[in-house]
């Protein structure tokens, strides 16, 4: 089954990759957050965690979303699922490293069994949006019914409201003596975002993403031509999933408790907003946008704004008046026109395909 949801995934014959700078680039973005640690306090890299490891769920969307075509309000049902999942089976087991495991693979299950009959029920783009919501709205009520001590899974009360106070902090998988400290959960959101900013790119430099990006384009137009449009968003929404599994799981692990507030519809637009923000059709847009959207929050906290979401609300509408591709691709476009008005090229002339 897997196989034939992925067999495309790789880069069509006779194309050379031409990605060397940008994974210098990276590479050098790689070592300038590995060294930012040595210049903050643990207040900030915990804070600055959080960014990264919340990161991962706008890559979630942005690829979904913005590559992909299909806007899910579902994201956090599959955060908060990882979360969840890590918490009970690591309190259970006594160990993290099958748990951190499951709170990835069990998404991207749950994903592959909703996505099937969402996306082979071929619902418009209205309908699978609110089919997500639903399924959200299911878990998190779900979830807020088990404050009674009937609710135990194995040892681990889920606690319903009050959620699961006391997860256990990563353990070193050939250690499991040594558990992780902050620094060391900062160090490993920012390797886990590397490397899923490394694969998605790489993703959508294959057939599988070029296929992916064309059924996002013409979906009709990709059938008539011989493609299984269901199977190529099939598997991103399994992707997806994962992705979001993956930053739950984190999340549990950074703040060692898990809650409803992880499946809230809050949460689910704080997602919307990042990937608006920063722009959809980039996957580092998202991370930006999730870094001052989580800036601006803190900032209004410490400055005593009561009305958070009302604030949050407004640049909303700000970015979407004044950056209508989002904050990234607007400062990239702009970029690309003063370096044309220093050559002396047309500022409007666009790029040979």
């Amino acid at each position: 089954m897997l196989w034939f949801l992925f067999r495309d995934f790789r880069r069509p014959s006779g194309e050379r990759p031409t990605v060397v700078w940008w994974l210098f680039v990276v590479a050098v973005a790689g070592v300038l957050l590995v060294w930012l640690p040595g210049t903050l306090g643990l207040a900030e890299m915990l804070d600055l965690s959080v960014v990264f490891v919340l990161a991962l769920l706008a890559l979630s969307m942005s690829f979904l979303w913005g590559y992909s075509g299909m806007l899910s309000f579902g994201q956090t049902a599959y955060f908060g699922l990882g979360g969840y999942v890590y918490a009970v089976s690591a309190m259970n087991l006594g160990t993290t490293t099958v748990p951190f495991l499951l709170g990835v693979l069990l998404p991207m299950a749950f994903a592959l069994v909703v996505g099937y009959f969402i996306v082979y029920g071929r619902l418009s783009d209205v309908y699978f949006s609110v089919m997500t919501l639903v399924i959200t709205l299911v878990l998190n009520k779900a979830v807020r019914a088990t404050s009674g001590s009937q609710y135990v899974v194995g040892d681990v009360r889920l606690g319903g409201q009050n959620g699961i106070p006391g997860v256990p902090p990563l353990q070193v998988p050939w250690d499991p003596a040594t558990a992780l400290f902050i620094d060391d959960v900062y160090y490993l959101s920012v390797i886990l975002v590397l490397v899923a900013y490394v694969g998605l790119r790489l993703a959508l430099a294959s057939r599988f993403g070029r296929v992916l990006v064309g059924v996002r384009e013409n979906e009709k137009r990709l059938a008539l031509l011989g493609y299984d449009p269901r199977r190529y968003k099939l598997g991103a929404f399994v992707i997806a999933g994962g992705l979001a599994g993956l930053s739950g799981t984190m999340f549990a692990v950074w703040g060692n408790f898990v809650a409803p507030e992880m499946f809230g519809l809050q949460r689910a637009a704080e997602v919307i907003i990042w990937v608006i923000v920063g722009g959809k059709a980039t996957l580092i847009g998202p991370i930006v946008g999730v870094g001052l959207i989580q800036y601006l929050t803190t900032w209004l906290g410490t400055q005593g704004v009561g009305q958070v979401t009302l604030v949050l609300g407004i640049v909303l509408i700000a970015a979407v008046l004044l950056f209508r591709e989002g904050l990234v691709p607007t400062l990239g476009t702009l970029l690309l026109r003063l370096t044309r008005l220093r050559r002396g090229d047309d500022p409007n002339k666009r790029d040979e395909p």
